[in-house]
């Protein structure tokens, strides 16, 4: 099938890809190059799937992602009658995650002239046909429900991260959204595409896409594996883990689903509430806690409000980040609003806390890491009720595989936690050091 799009563009779907005409270097001024060869392998059967449901759960690494992005704008570029919505559970995170691998797509393809970018609201909008990209976030689901589109149909959805959404019912909502008559002669398919990591065996997708699924449902797994891309040193970061965690390597590196047993924290929920609410409560003060990440791990920004009579933690916001330096990190924490509150940090960073300090966090302080501190910390907070509000939706991850580590040689349970899930789960405990050893102070 040839399909000419533009005076510029044309896409031949079952091979090849045709470019714009500065690339030219056939008579026709057309570059040709092969879809493979943009795309890579592993996913044949995901790329030309027509199903209602398209899931696919995968390791770090395994281009799931970026595979997805390519996919819908090739296909939105084909179908001059389509429309893409993108969620996620919280809003604010699709700027750094679909946003940008749908502009990575954009610029991979070379067809940028062709497509308006905005930031404010985001959006994208083909200009030959006047098709867009929405998105939006359940934190906001009226926005969700809501949208009528200006030229074709709303035809698909792209859920990136849908391991966060943890009520089936919060999607059936969205798969209720993609409905409507779509004439034939469109050659339209109306599809739900979720990617995600299986951090949790126990999550309702388990049982509804990948151990009875229907005829209208493509569920996979994909993994490193597959990412021709990878480089040496990515590969060794898995090899690595594999070695070192091979927990971690099943689910983080292989895509199998997270076998969650021995739960350190069962005593939270997550809840919506009114932050400003009960930040107005006599009885209620502030715990902030900063673990510091780099490359592979998250610098991590634990915000909370503690009612110690009532033993109760709310939690009400998060940083979660990779690849912050101490400028970004002030820059981030200025930014949410958090410049002056009283930050306790790891303790193993003092140059950072000090950059940090001079970078205008003026009442960042080192934690009081001492023995037994982590479990201590553990037996303190396991006193309390924790209220989580929904858009921390790194908190919940966290705190829903965050267990006992197990000896690899006997399996018995040990009495320490294990090294991962870990970077919310320890800025909590120095957040909350202030409290479990005295000097505690208000949110003033």
């Amino acid at each position: 099938m040839i399909l000419k799009i533009s005076s510029q563009y044309v896409f031949d779907y079952q091979k090849r890809l045709y470019l714009p005409e500065q690339y030219k270097t056939t008579s026709s001024g057309k570059r040709m190059i092969s879809l493979p060869e943009y795309v890579g392998k592993g996913y044949g059967t995901y790329w030309k799937w027509k199903g209602r449901y398209r899931v696919c759960k995968g390791s770090r690494a395994s281009k799931k992602s970026k595979t997805t992005a390519l996919w819908y704008i090739v296909n939105l570029m084909k179908y001059p009658d389509a429309n893409l919505l993108v969620v996620r559970k919280v809003f604010r995170t699709l700027k750094d995650s679909c946003f940008t691998e749908l502009k990575w797509a954009i610029n991979r393809l070379g067809v940028q002239n062709h497509w308006e970018i905005k930031e404010s609201p985001l959006e994208m909008t083909y200009k030959p046909t006047g098709q867009k990209i929405y998105f939006r976030g359940l934190d906001d689901p009226l926005k969700v429900t809501s949208i009528t589109v200006e030229h074709g149909y709303l035809c698909w959805m792209w859920i990136e991260e849908a391991y966060e959404i943890g009520n089936e019912n919060d999607f059936n909502m969205l798969d209720e959204s993609i409905r409507g008559a779509i004439p034939p002669e469109t050659g339209l398919f109306k599809q739900i595409t979720l990617t995600f990591n299986p951090w949790n065996e126990h999550h309702w997708m388990k049982k509804r896409f990948f151990d009875n699924p229907d005829d209208e449902t493509l569920a996979m797994t994909t993994n490193y594996l597959c990412n021709e891309w990878l480089d040496e040193a990515d590969r060794k970061v898995f090899e690595t883990m594999r070695l070192n965690n091979p927990r971690r390597y099943r689910v983080a590196g292989l895509g199998d689903w997270g076998i969650v047993e021995g739960l350190i924290f069962e005593n939270w929920e997550e809840k919506v509430f009114d932050i400003e609410e009960i930040r107005r409560l006599a009885s209620v003060k502030s715990a902030f806690g900063l673990d510091f990440g780099y490359t592979n791990d998250p610098s991590a920004l634990f915000c909370g409000l503690v009612d110690e009579a009532a033993k109760t933690l709310w939690v009400f916001d998060e940083m979660y980040k990779n690849g912050m330096s101490n400028e970004r990190i002030a820059s981030e924490v200025t930014t949410m609003g958090y410049r002056k509150e009283r930050i306790r940090a790891e303790a193993a960073e003092p140059k950072s806390i000090d950059r940090l300090y001079e970078l205008g966090l003026s009442h960042i302080q080192q934690a009081r890491k001492g023995k037994d501190s982590v479990n201590n910390g553990i037996d303190y907070l396991q006193d309390y009720h924790i209220i989580v509000h929904p858009r921390c939706v790194n908190f919940i991850t966290e705190i829903s595989n965050y267990t006992w580590d197990t000896d690899t040689k006997t399996g018995k349970r040990l009495n320490k936690p294990i090294d991962d899930f870990n970077h919310l789960m320890d800025a909590m405990r120095y957040a909350m050091e202030d409290f479990s050893m005295g000097d505690a102070f208000s949110f003033e």
